[in-house]
């Protein structure tokens, strides 16, 4: 389970930042009716950050489970806003945006194993 929490903070503390590095490929995403879109960019990413921090430390690791799972869900949007506009561009990646959205219920499966 220690591997485990270590490769979850990681991914979020690395997306959190690529929000900073990348954020246009990450306004893109966002749904049309949220908005000031690279605000939310912003947002999303610093509680991307904060989540994979407070997984770190066991004795914040049970809010950063119940944080990252809110965070799961609040995030969804924007993957199936990703999914719909790569189907609509014909983009061959297609089927990796389509493949990413069952794969949000086992990242908040995960998380939900750091809130015991």
């Amino acid at each position: 389970m220690q591997i485990s929490k270590y490769i979850l903070s990681a991914a979020l503390i690395f997306a959190g930042i690529m929000h900073f590095v990348k954020p246009q490929f990450f306004v893109k995403i966002v749904p049309d009716y949220i908005p000031s879109h690279l605000k939310v960019v912003y947002l999303s990413g610093i509680a991307e950050i904060i989540c994979g921090l407070l997984l770190l430390f066991p004795e914040t690791q049970k809010l950063a489970g119940y944080l990252c799972i809110a965070l799961f869900i609040a995030v969804f949007p924007a993957n199936i806003e990703m999914a719909k506009k790569f189907y609509e561009t014909g983009n061959p990646y297609f089927w990796l945006t389509a493949l990413r959205l069952p794969l949000q219920f086992v990242l908040i499966w995960w998380a939900y194993q750091f809130t015991k």
